[in-house]
C-alpha cells in the first residue's frame, strides 16, 4: 500500500475545488485511500480503484471497521465513508464503460525506472516516468462527463509531459507546484477538448 506523502497532500488540497454534492468521482490508483476519503467529504459518490487487490481488501476492511479513511468531515464519518466503493482494476479495465465521472483524480506512479531495477508498482512510472500516465490519458476521456475534469500529479522527472496532454487532446493548466531537493511536483487540471 502506498503511504501518503508530499505528492498525495499536494493533490489532496485541490479536491474540494472540483467537487460538489452531485459529483461522481473516480480516484484512480487509490493507494492509501486518502484522496477518495477527501472526495467523499464533498461528492455524491466516489469509486476508488487500485491494481493491487490486497490494497482494495485492506481499504474495504478499514471502511467497515474504523474511521481511518475519512476524518475531519463536515458530514458524519459513516455517511462519507458509505459514499466510497473500492474496486480492483488495472487503470480502467474493471470499470463499466457507461460510467462517466465529473472528476478523475490520479496520483500515478511517476518515478523513471530502468528494466534492471526492482520494480514497485506504486512507484514505477517506466523508462521516462510517464508510461502509466500515457496509458491513463489514452483511456480517460471515455470515462469523463462532458464538462468533467482530471486532477493529475506529475513530476519534473517526467519529460515532455505537456506534449502528452496535447497528443491526447486535453486542455491543461498547472494548478500548483512544490519544489523538493531533487524534483518539482505539479498538480494539473485537464479537460477533454
Amino acid at each position: 500500500m502506498y503511504n501518503p506523502k508530499e505528492d498525495s497532500y499536494l493533490i489532496q488540497k485541490h479536491i474540494k475545488e472540483f467537487c460538489n454534492k452531485n459529483s461522481i468521482v473516480l480516484d484512480m490508483g487509490t493507494g492509501s485511500g486518502i484522496l477518495a476519503g477527501e472526495a467523499a467529504k464533498y461528492a455524491k459518490h466516489v469509486e476508488a480503484v487500485d491494481i493491487d487487490n490486497e490494497v482494495i481488501k485492506e481499504l474495504r476492511c478499514k471502511l467497515n471497521v474504523n474511521k481511518a479513511i475519512v476524518h475531519n468531515s463536515t458530514h458524519s464519518s459513516s455517511k462519507a465513508r458509505s459514499k466510497i466503493k473500492f474496486l480492483q482494476s488495472n487503470l480502467f479495465s474493471s470499470l463499466n464503460k457507461k460510467t462517466k465521472f465529473d472528476l478523475i483524480i490520479f496520483n500515478p506512479p511517476y518515478i523513471p525506472t530502468k528494466k534492471q531495477e526492482t520494480r514497485f508498482v506504486d512507484l514505477d512510472g517506466g523508462k521516462n516516468g510517464a508510461e502509466i500516465i500515457e496509458k491513463f490519458l489514452k483511456q480517460a476521456k471515455q470515462f469523463l462527463k462532458r464538462d468533467g475534469k482530471i486532477l493529475l500529479l506529475t513530476s519534473s522527472l517526467n519529460k515532455n509531459i505537456e506534449s502528452l496532454f496535447k497528443k491526447y487532446n486535453y486542455t491543461y493548466l498547472a494548478l500548483d507546484e512544490e519544489k523538493f531537493f531533487f524534483e518539482k511536483l505539479y498538480v494539473w487540471v485537464l479537460e477533454s477538448r
